[in-house]
Formats: C-alpha cells, sequence, structure tokens
C-alpha cells in the first residue's frame, strides 16, 4: 500500500508528469508501453480490493480510474486473441451471457462484463480483471457487451473479430435520438476486419457497415406473424434506398420481420442460419444453415428470447463448431435470473421480468409476452428510471410511445403503479383504457408490494428496470411472505 501512496504522490508532483509524455523502458524494461499506462494498471488494479474492503458495488471504478490517469489506456491494454463484441438495442446483456454460457459448456474460460457494465470505464475494468500486472491479457476469449453509443471509443481499440448486433430500436429519446442515428454510429465505427452477425429480420441493423463481411440469422414465417403493424412503435416504414413505402410478407413485432420495396430491389437479406419449427412442447428449435440442420434447445418460450437462441448458434456455427457440439452447448445455455426470474410461493408465482425503463419497446415485449400467459396476472410496476431520478427532467413521453393497451387484458386483474413515476403510470394506463378499479396507485414501493391483491393460482409480474435490483429484491421477499403466511 505504501507503494500506492507513492505513485500517488508523484502523479500529483508536476515534475513527475514531464516522464508521462514519453513511451520509455522503465522497471527492467517491462515493456513499451508508456509509464502512464503502469501507474494507471496498478491503481486500478489497487482499487479493486480497496473496492471490496469499504463495501462498494463500483463496477466500473477501476476503468474510470485508468482511463483518468492514461487516456489511451484501451488501445495499451493486453486483450484476448477472440473478442466477440455484442451490442444493439435491446438483448445485449441475455446474449453476452448466453454464448458465455456456451464457452463454459466447451470448458473455456471466457473474460465477459456479465453484469452489463457496458461503456468504456466498464470494459476498461473488465479487461483490467482479466489482465496480469504487467498488462497482459490472461484470457484466450473475451464476450463483451458494447454499448451503441460508445462504439467510437471501443472499437477502434479493441477491433473485434466478431460483433453481434441484436437489434436496433427506438430507445430513449433523451439518449439515443433514432434507430437509423445508432446505426449510422455503428457503420462508421466498426473495424473493417470484424465480421458482422445480424438479424437479417431487423431491416434497420441488418443494414450497417455493409462493406463488412457477415451473416444474418433469423426466424422463418410463423403461423402468428402478421403484415400490418399492431404495435404504436414501427420505425422501418419506408425504403431507405428511395423512399418508398415498405410491404411487409409478414411482421412478427414493430418492424421485424421480412419486407421489400416495389419500386426498387431492396428487401429483407436472406438467412444463412434459419430458425424454424419451434417445439414449445420440448423447448426447442431447428435451425438450417448450407451444411445440416440441428435441434437446439430454447431456454425461454418469448420470441425476443427465441431469437437470443438462434443468434447463439448462428455465431458458433459459423465459429465452426459442429451441430451435434453445439446442440449439447444450447443445453447449458441460459437467461441471466437478472433477466427472467420465477420463484413460486405456494401456488403463486412470482415473476421478474426486465422492461427497461425510459425503453418503450422493451416494455411492450414484456407487457406482451405476459398477457398471452395462461392464468390470471397482476402487473407490479417498478420502471420508474430511479438511477436517473435526481437528473432527469420530468420528459415521460416514453410511456406514449409503449404499448400499454396490452395492459388491458382480461387476464390481467389488476396494475400497481408504485414510486416517483406512480401517477405518470395511472394517467398512462387510462389512456390505455384499462379501468380504474383495475389500478393500484401507492406512492411507496414496499407498502404497495403489502397491499394490492393477490388471490391463490395468480401470476405476479414484476416489471423492472435495470437499476431497481435491491428494490426488486424487497417488493419479492415481501409478496413472498405475504403468500406464505396466507396459505396461498
Amino acid at each position: 500500500m505504501m507503494f500506492a501512496f507513492l505513485v500517488v504522490f508523484l502523479l500529483h508532483s508536476g515534475s513527475f508528469y514531464l516522464l508521462f509524455e514519453y513511451n520509455v523502458l522503465i522497471l527492467g524494461g517491462i515493456s513499451m508501453r508508456s509509464f502512464k499506462f503502469y501507474v494507471a494498471l496498478w491503481m486500478a488494479k489497487l482499487s479493486i480490493p480497496a473496492l471490496k474492503i469499504t463495501h462498494h458495488n463500483g463496477t466500473d471504478y477501476p476503468g474510470h480510474l485508468a482511463l483518468k490517469i492514461c487516456p489511451d489506456f484501451l488501445f495499451q491494454i493486453g486483450k484476448p486473441e477472440l473478442i466477440i463484441a455484442v451490442t444493439g438495442t435491446n438483448g445485449k446483456t441475455t446474449c453476452s451471457n448466453m454464448i458465455c454460457d456456451a464457452f463454459a459448456a466447451q470448458g473455456r474460460k471466457v473474460l465477459c462484463n456479465r453484469y452489463g457494465s457496458n461503456i468504456n470505464s466498464g470494459i476498461s475494468t473488465c479487461l483490467i480483471t482479466g489482465a496480469t500486472m504487467s498488462g497482459k491479457a490472461k484470457y484466450a476469449v473475451a464476450v463483451l457487451e458494447t454499448d451503441e453509443r460508445s462504439a467510437p471509443k471501443l472499437y477502434p481499440a479493441l477491433k473485434p473479430q466478431y460483433i453481434v448486433v441484436t437489434n436496433l430500436f427506438r430507445d430513449s429519446i433523451m439518449r439515443n435520438g433514432h434507430p437509423e442515428y445508432i446505426a449510422w454510429i455503428l457503420s462508421k465505427n466498426i473495424p473493417k476486419e470484424s465480421r458482422l452477425v445480424l438479424n437479417g429480420d431487423d431491416l434497420i441493423s441488418s443494414g450497417i457497415a455493409p462493406e463488412n463481411p457477415r451473416v444474418y440469422y433469423g426466424i422463418n414465417k410463423l403461423d402468428t406473424d402478421v403484415t400490418e403493424c399492431e404495435n404504436l412503435l414501427n420505425d422501418m416504414r419506408i425504403c431507405p434506398r428511395c423512399g418508398a413505402k415498405l410491404t411487409y410478407d409478414y411482421r412478427r413485432y414493430h418492424h421485424i420481420g421480412k419486407a421489400h420495396c416495389s419500386n426498387c430491389d431492396f428487401r429483407s437479406p436472406e438467412y444463412d442460419y434459419a430458425g424454424h419449427d419451434i417445439d414449445f412442447n420440448n423447448m426447442t428449435i431447428e435451425v438450417s444453415d448450407r451444411e445440416t440442420t440441428g435441434t437446439y434447445h430454447i431456454p425461454n418460450d418469448s420470441i425476443f428470447n427465441i431469437y437470443n437462441a438462434v443468434m447463439t448458434v448462428a455465431l458458433f456455427r459459423d465459429m465452426g463448431v459442429s451441430a451435434e457440439e453445439l446442440k449439447g452447448l444450447m443445453e447449458k445455455v441460459k437467461i441471466p435470473d437478472t433477466r427472467f426470474n420465477v420463484r413460486k410461493a405456494g401456488s403463486v408465482s412470482i415473476v421478474t421480468q426486465l422492461a427497461k425503463d425510459k425503453n418503450a419497446l422493451a416494455v411492450t415485449r414484456a407487457t406482451d409476452y405476459v398477457r398471452h400467459l395462461p392464468g390470471h396476472k397482476r402487473l407490479f410496476l417498478l420502471i420508474s428510471c430511479y438511477k436517473d431520478e435526481h437528473v432527469w427532467s420530468e420528459n415521460t413521453c416514453w410511456l406514449y410511445d409503449a404499448d400499454f393497451e396490452m395492459m388491458n387484458d382480461p387476464l390481467i386483474d389488476q396494475c400497481v403503479v408504485t414510486g416517483p413515476r406512480a401517477l405518470d403510470f395511472k394517467l398512462r394506463l387510462l389512456y390505455a383504457g384499462v379501468p380504474e378499479e383495475k389500478i393500484l396507485c401507492v406512492l411507496d414501493e414496499r407498502e404497495a408490494a403489502s397491499e394490492f391483491d393477490i388471490n391463490p393460482g395468480d401470476g405476479v409480474y414484476i416489471f423492472c428496470g435495470i437499476d431497481a435490483f435491491d428494490l426488486v429484491d424487497d417488493c419479492r421477499e415481501i409478496i413472498r411472505k405475504r403468500c406464505l403466511d396466507a396459505g396461498l
């Protein structure tokens, strides 16, 4: 620790900064990296046990510290031989975790930012934990969830061999603007040598970085597909080449599906890896490529996660893993508990469902999934943007892009609105036609968990954002104890 204090003192010594202007050989000639890099690496590594001792989470603090000391830290630190980057509007964390699960099933150790700290400071932290004291990578493979907006800072330094793009949708209007803007950022910054794994059913993300090598995955037409958009959000209405109206051969949700332009030759790409014949009884899907057809396990029955499973199959098949081996690997792949979790309390199912706040599409997809499940349900909304509450304006426009009309369903018996945005949610539900007697508005979240109605056999669905997990745990425990005490 004395060395750490000495380094801090020297860092704040004006004359000592002269050494930082040169890439010098020091400490017996460890490498040609700059001295500033080593100071950044060692100080960042020292901060990791310090954070644990002081009981701070700080998932990105070591990387933040390293970048502050050495702005080009990401370029200098050693990296695994194979880097797979995962990006997109929705599904990044789930997909990166599924890929890691498949690698783990192969017996391979993988460096991964599993908890979704996906900007430059979080990625730096991940690489710091996976590096030696000399800055050499300790892992052969890294799977890194990367924020779309952070592409200019990340990809030039990382140069991933593979980049998976899950989808591009309208996200927080205060942060991401329009999906075409995000597609432009990605296209501009994706390294020319990166091989892309793209959703062929998404006409926005499938067109990024057109000069890069790529493969497409997708799911063939389903009986539940439609031709007209049933959602409020529809971000792909006109041809990006000629501006004519697009014709959808079939549509799965929002702009996901197969489309073509009747005025020019623009159309959805052909799949390299096509999912078909979904078996919900056995939880499997068949995926065909140019060589073979394999039957693979799907970890969840929502269409969103079926796409994630097909993506995982496409990536590993493209990396040369045989269909027979991959079948076994996919049986080990699962959805992270922070994204979907089911717990039983007597006859009541308590389900935690990620529904990102400020993300209208994520809330819509979660609601659409829940409303089609059998049985009576109650929705408990914990999507009040808690982390941003102290800096956020009163902009609640995203609520009116989300299909709250889907909550006006005969089998959804009650909607519990709570927290700092409770009244905003109540107003939106009323506009959606939900009867007022079905809405319980209680400002305190834990009090709300104690007061709403629960009947035997109910499904209680807690919709949560990514910054409310501690609150979710408290409310879920209150609900669980209520059910057990009442003998439900």
